[in-house]
């Protein structure tokens, strides 16, 4: 993650935060806190087939056990990692936060 994107993080960390606390205290209504929680989610960016193998192969599992965590199936696995297909949606989702985060996050 680039230094930039850190900063950009903790910066929408710090906000949600104090909003939270603002909301808490009842200064800030519910819609505020809504738009700022969608500020705060995490984007996702596209990942390449090569990038896709590392985070499997870090997380130490095979395509079929990957496959079976993030509720996909095996020939999706393969096929992400050898550049046939993309993934997307809620799957691209859960790979960018088992890159960030690390498998257990989800397990």
């Amino acid at each position: 993650m680039k230094k930039n994107d850190q900063t950009k993080n903790r910066l929408l960390q710090e906000a949600h935060e104090m909003v939270k606390d603002l909301h808490d205290a009842g200064i800030a209504d519910m819609t505020t806190m809504r738009e700022f929680d969608a500020l705060c989610i995490s984007q996702t960016h596209d990942l390449s087939p090569s990038k896709i193998k590392k985070i499997r192969r870090c997380a130490g599992v095979s395509q079929a056990v990957f496959a079976k965590i993030i509720n996909v199936s095996v020939a999706a696995i393969k096929q992400w990692e050898r550049g046939e297909r993309k993934p997307s949606g809620p799957a691209l989702k859960i790979l960018n936060l088992v890159e960030a985060k690390g498998l257990d996050v989800i397990l």
